[in-house]
């Protein structure tokens, strides 16, 4: 770490100490009538994806720079309402913090988080292939965080992960954030590391309004951006419609790296106001993606360092077509009681070629997903204990078909399908069992069936260098999924919270093709990865500081592991993670605000020939520190974000030989406003040109070997647009 970054996180820790030293005691004696706030928000799971906020309460307007969030509110006897599950840590993140984020992405807001790390291999392709992974799962961490729009599952069952670059930014609400695996009880497998929650803006009583935005950008980046919404009261009810849609073109950091990459929603509403509403979502998204593949590092040379910005694939591409169409009904059965029924279909096209002379690299796939999602919220009272339900019934069918080929205009030399049906009841229950005391118990039952396919033909060009064809596969298996939890506010300023919960993940369709080395027929034959956690934490606050601490264990079995080096899947044996977590909040003043955050995540092999040692992909140290200062009210405001990681393992370094992943810290800048109906912002990423890369993949034999993926240093990003 460079003089002049030490300096500033220096200087950030005594301000935030000088600061504590000149208010501590007066926040300690802060009037009592100020409670410790409830992180609650409306649950999105049960209000069949309105997206919005409670039933009647606007929530489509723009974020206003500058502005504080809205409050929150929590149910009855301080019930926590929402997909805040009571016994969890939890973050939301609204809108305005999106907004004013001095990072480029989503996946750059996530990173501030604790317990979030995330992994990009490129820079300023709008954070394509960056991945985000929740409390340490490294490689796999994509497939072992859920993430939900509006309360319904995003994860496909191919191992791509979610591409948060096909939502438009500016049509995000907010982020819940629920970490661990208690989330697996409401939103099923894969829910292993924890929940993100994508909540989007509802146009439902609204006045009519259009936005329009661009942005250029280092290495010829170009963005824009165009949003409109309306809504009507007529006879028939309230009716709401939005269209959110982006494109963006760039070269990227790398040579053969340039993105092309278009997205659109758009979302109809309607409600009666007596208890009855429904909403349809479409969206649609195209990616072109260059991949110019790692750059190889050995003891003798220094490739990375002089060459940093060409490509060892030079004519390796990726691209990707996708459609969403979501149906929800929600009627209000009786006081307090609420039926919603919605469904969904998403259509995803990839294709990609890896130009080697040897093997089948291309390739093609088409994965088709249909769901139907029916279930009933009620709040009841238990004996003298307000209570609420949650239960329903789930139904997933996924049909994936991939060929693979020497190359993509060639016949496949493997045609795999595979179709996946999940049929799964649910149930939790929370209870207010005192005014200050809730608990929470649910529990899921699953049912996987899989069917897996191989048709190899022999006669394909590049067929002698392929594997043999797959042993079929007709498979099922009942899973389930527990969770319990608690929460006692000991004071209006103390809150104390626990959990324990098992959550299970069912391996993909990737993973389950590409189990056996070469020359081995696949079976698909995977077993289906469990874990059991246990989590304490304190919520507290002081005026206007509020912090959070909790520390967790998980225990996994048979965790599925991809090794890049053999490009083979298997079950690990028993590997463990356990870790502490802080978030600090601070509302100096009226113009500062301050968020710091800092993350210890311990992940290792429990048994097997890697026991003890450090499972790859994962900092033991992360955190952030994030200043929001309103310069001149809204005209003028200043955000800077400071994130660092500490040295992590290469990919494919189980034995923990290979040299380190170097730990960084990077500092970006933002600086922004608004006047009248036009807004404009000015950011800076790595501000003090910080060399250095997140991924790395290790030779599995020699010592010293191994491919990074450098990312640029400095870069400009400028944004202007106009509110109408």
């Amino acid at each position: 770490m460079g003089a002049s970054k030490r300096r500033l996180l220096a200087a950030l820790a005594l301000a935030a100490n000088a600061i504590a030293l000149r208010h501590g005691p007066a926040l300690a004696q802060s009037n009592e009538s100020v409670v410790l706030p409830e992180i609650s928000v409306t649950n999105t799971r049960l209000v069949g994806g309105t997206g919005g906020g409670r039933r009647g309460v606007a929530s489509g307007t723009e974020a206003d720079v500058g502005t504080e969030p809205p409050a929150e509110t929590a149910g009855p006897s301080g019930i926590v309402t929402g997909t805040i599950i009571t016994g969890a840590s939890s973050t939301v993140i609204t809108a305005q913090e999106i907004e004013r984020s001095p990072g480029q992405t989503i996946q750059d807001v996530l990173a501030r988080e604790p317990g979030i790390q995330v992994r990009s291999l490129f820079g300023m392709v709008n954070g394509a292939s960056t991945s985000v992974d929740m409390r340490g799962f490294g490689a796999a961490g994509t497939s072992n965080t859920l993430v939900l729009i509006n309360g319904r599952r995003l994860n496909d069952i191919d191992m791509a992960g979610v591409d948060f670059s096909a939502l438009p930014k500016n049509s995000i609400e907010r982020i819940e954030i629920t970490r661990g695996n208690s989330g697996a009880v409401l939103y099923g497998d894969g829910a292993v590391g924890g929940v993100i929650n994508i909540v989007t803006k509802a146009p439902i009583d609204v006045p009519p309004s259009a936005r329009v935005q661009a942005g250029f950008g280092s290495f010829n980046y170009l963005e824009g951006n165009l949003s409109a919404n309306t809504s009507a009261n007529t006879s028939a009810g309230q009716f709401g419609s939005s269209v959110y849609a982006n494109a963006i073109r760039s070269d990227g950091y790398r040579e053969n790296n340039k993105l092309r990459q278009e997205n659109a929603v758009g979302d109809l509403r309607w409600t009666d106001g007596q208890g009855t509403s429904a909403y349809f979502n479409l969206s649609g998204d195209h990616q072109h993606l260059g991949l110019p593949g790692g750059r190889r590092v050995t003891p003798t040379t220094s490739e990375l360092v002089t060459d940093r910005r060409g490509a060892a694939t030079p004519f390796d591409f990726g691209e990707r077509q996708g459609i969403n169409a979501t149906l929800g009904v929600t009627r209000e059965l009786w006081q307090g009681t609420e039926l919603i029924v919605d469904g969904g279909v998403r259509h995803k096209n990839q294709e990609s070629a890896f130009f080697n002379p040897f093997g089948d690299s291309g390739f093609k796939a088409d994965l088709t997903s249909l769901s139907i999602t029916p279930r009933l919220l009620s709040q009841h009272v238990v004996g003298a204990a307000p209570g609420k339900l949650i239960t329903g019934i789930d139904v997933y069918t996924s049909i994936y078909d991939a060929d693979r080929s020497r190359h993509l205009s060639d016949p496949p030399i493997h045609r795999y399908d595979l179709k996946q049906t999940t049929v799964v009841a649910y149930f939790q229950e929370t209870i207010g069992v005192r005014p200050d005391t809730d608990i929470a118990f649910g529990g899921r039952v699953q049912r996987n069936q899989i069917s897996a396919r191989d048709r190899f033909d022999p006669n394909a060009p590049g067929a002698l260098f392929a594997g043999p064809q797959g042993v079929p596969l007709d498979d099922s298996e009942f899973q389930y999924a527990w969770h319990m939890g608690i929460e006692h506010r000991v004071t209006q300023h103390v809150a104390f919270f626990g959990r324990a919960a098992r959550s299970f993940r069912v391996p993909n369709v990737d993973e389950r093709v590409a189990m056996s080395p070469f020359g081995v027929a696949t079976s698909f034959d995977l077993k289906t990865q469990t874990s059991h956690d246990v989590e304490g934490g304190i919520r507290a606050s002081a005026g206007p500081l509020m912090w959070q601490i909790s520390a967790y264990y998980m225990g996994l079995e048979n965790e599925l592991h991809f090794s890049p080096a053999t490009f083979t899947n298997t079950n690990l044996d028993p590997t463990r993670r356990y870790g502490v977590e802080n978030i600090v909040t601070w509302r100096v003043s009226d113009v500062l605000r301050l968020k710091a955050g800092l993350a210890y995540t311990r992940a290792t092999f429990r048994e097997g020939p890697f026991a003890g040692n450090d499972v790859p992909l994962v900092s033991p140290w992360t955190g952030s520190v994030a200043v929001s200062w309103d310069i001149y009210r809204k005209y003028l405001v200043l955000d800077a974000v400071a994130r660092f990681f500490s040295n992590r393992r290469m990919d494919n370094d189980q034995r923990n030989v290979q040299p380190l992943i170097p730990g960084k810290a990077v500092l970006d800048l933002r600086i922004g406003g608004e006047i009248d109906k036009f807004f404009w912002s000015a950011s800076v990423q790595n501000v003090f040109n910080t060399l250095y890369f997140e991924y790395a993949i290790a030779s599995a034999f020699d010592i010293g070997f191994y491919n990074a993926y450098p990312l640029p240093g400095r870069t400009y990003l400028v944004r202007a647009g106009m509110r109408f």
